[in-house]
C-alpha cells in the first residue's frame, strides 16, 4: 500500500495525504475518501480504521447529499411500495420538514434539529389554507415525524448516516395537553345515530350505496363496488376494487389496499334487499334514458349511470345528516361506529378484522373500536350485583 504523500501548504506547514477506496455510493458510483493529517502515523491509522470499516460494513462515507436531497430520493424508492394516494400523503407531510431542514447536509443533522422542526411545525405549522398561526394537530405532527423516521432509517440501511436521529424525537406532552383541550375529538356516531340515520334515509336513491357505507365499508370501497362483484343469489358481495381519489379531485381505481381487504362479505338481510330494489331500479332509469344512459357497471351511479366518486357521496350524506339534524361525520367514522358495534355485541376478533379488511384484530381494536359509557352498561348492572343485588328490592 502507498505510503502517505508529503504535502507543503502555501504557510510552509508540511502535512501528509493519502485516498483510501470507500467502495461505492448510493448511486453505486465509486468514492474515495481523502485523508490528510499531521503525520505519517496519523494518516495510516485512519487509514487503517477506513479499510476496517469498510470491510465490517460499517463504514459511513462522507457525504454532500440533504435531507431535502434525501426525502425525494426516499419518496421515489416508496413507490415501489405504495401507491400513488399514499405518496402523495407521504410528500404533503414532509413538506414541512423539507422546508426546514431540507438544506441540511443529512450526515449533520442533529436530534436536536429534529426536535426543534416538530415543536415549530406543532406550533405554526400549517403552511396554506389555514388561518395564520393555527397550531398543526398533533396527530399530523406526528404522521410527520413517522414519516421521517422511516426516511433515516433507509438512510441507515444504505450506509449514509450511522444512526437516525429522529427515532428518540417525540411531540412534547404539553403540545399534546395543549391539542387535546384546543382540539376535541370528533366522536363517531353512537349505535342510536347509526340507527336515526339508517332509518331516515330510507326512502333516498343512494340508501343501499349507504347501508354499505354502515356495514363497515370503506367510502373508496362502496364508489368502487361493481354488480358484477355482488351475488344477489346467494347473498354475497366480493371486495376486489377500489375508486378513490387524490387531492379531492382525481379520481383513481385500483384493487383492494391491501390483501386483507380483498375479502367476502355476506350481506346482512337490510342491505340485501336494498341492493336488489336498487338494481331494478337502475334498470328502470336505463330504459327511461335510453342512449342518454351510460353503462358502467358500478352499483354507485346516478340516474344517467354515472360513477359517483367518494367526494360526491360524501356531500350526499352530509345534506341527509344535515336534514336529520344529526352531527356531521365522516362515513368513514361510521365505519368506526359500526366495528365498535361487532366488537360490543362480541363478534370474535379474527372475524372483525376479517370483516374491516385488516391482517391484524389487534389494530382494529385499536384504531377502530371506541367504547362508550353506554356500551358498558351492562358492566354497571354487573357492578350492581356485586354490590349487593337488586337496589329496587329496598332493606
Amino acid at each position: 500500500m502507498a505510503e502517505p504523500k508529503r504535502i507543503v501548504l502555501q504557510n510552509g506547514k508540511v502535512r501528509y495525504r493519502t485516498v483510501v477506496d470507500a467502495g461505492l455510493d448510493e448511486n453505486g458510483k465509486r468514492t474515495q475518501i481523502t485523508i490528510t493529517k499531521d503525520t505519517k502515523t496519523e494518516v495510516k491509522e485512519e487509514r487503517d480504521r477506513i479499510l476496517h470499516q469498510r470491510a465490517a460494513g460499517t463504514l459511513i462515507a462522507p457525504s454532500k447529499i440533504t435531507l431535502g436531497e434525501w426525502i425525494d430520493q426516499w419518496l421515489k424508492y416508496k413507490k415501489r411500495d405504495v401507491e400513488e394516494t399514499t405518496i402523495r400523503t407521504y410528500r404533503l407531510a414532509l413538506v414541512h420538514v423539507h422546508d426546514r431542514l431540507g438544506h441540511v447536509r443529512l450526515q449533520e443533522l442533529s436530534e436536536d434539529q429534529v426536535q426543534d422542526c416538530i415543536d415549530e411545525i406543532v406550533r405554526q405549522g400549517r403552511r396554506k389554507g389555514g388561518t395564520p398561526g393555527t397550531r398543526l394537530a398533533v396527530s399530523t405532527a406526528e404522521g410527520v415525524l413517522t414519516r421521517l423516521k422511516e426516511a433515516l432509517s433507509r438512510a441507515v440501511v444504505r450506509k449514509l448516516i450511522a444512526v437516525n436521529v429522529a427515532q428518540h424525537v417525540r411531540v412534547a406532552l404539553v403540545d399534546k395537553k395543549t391539542d387535546k383541550r384546543e382540539r376535541p375529538e370528533v366522536k363517531p356516531w353512537s349505535v342510536t345515530e347509526v340507527q336515526t340515520f339508517i332509518r331516515g334515509i330510507e326512502g333516498d336513491r343512494l340508501y343501499a350505496p349507504l347501508l354499505l357505507s354502515l356495514m363497515g365499508l370503506r367510502p373508496a370501497e362502496v364508489c368502487g363496488q361493481r354488480w358484477a362483484d355482488i351475488d344477489l343469489q346467494s347473498g354475497v358481495l366480493e371486495m376486489t376494487n377500489t375508486r378513490t381519489m387524490i387531492g379531492n379531485v382525481k379520481v383513481l381505481e385500483k384493487d383492494a389496499k391491501t390483501a386483507a381487504g380483498e375479502r367476502g362479505l355476506p350481506l346482512p338481510q337490510w342491505p340485501w334487499e336494498a341492493l336488489r330494489r336498487f338494481k331494478a331500479q337502475q334498470a328502470r332509469e336505463r330504459l327511461a334514458a335510453g342512449e342518454g344512459y351510460t353503462e358502467t357497471g358500478y352499483v354507485l351511479v346516478d340516474a344517467l349511470g354515472i360513477a359517483l366518486n367518494t367526494r360526491k357521496l360524501r356531500e350526499h350524506a352530509y345534506r341527509l345528516m344535515d336534514q336529520l339534524g344529526l352531527r356531521r361525520v365522516r362515513l368513514y367514522d361510521a365505519r368506526h361506529s359500526c366495528l365498535t358495534y361487532l366488537a360490543v355485541s362480541g363478534v370474535p376478533d379474527v372475524i372483525l378484522a376479517a370483516w374491516a379488511g385488516h391482517t391484524s384484530a389487534l389494530f382494529t381494536k385499536r384504531k377502530y373500536v371506541h367504547v362508550t359509557p353506554e356500551d358498558m352498561r351492562a358492566a354497571a348492572t354487573a357492578w350492581d350485583a356485586f354490590h349487593g343485588g337488586d337496589p329496587k328490592a329496598g332493606t
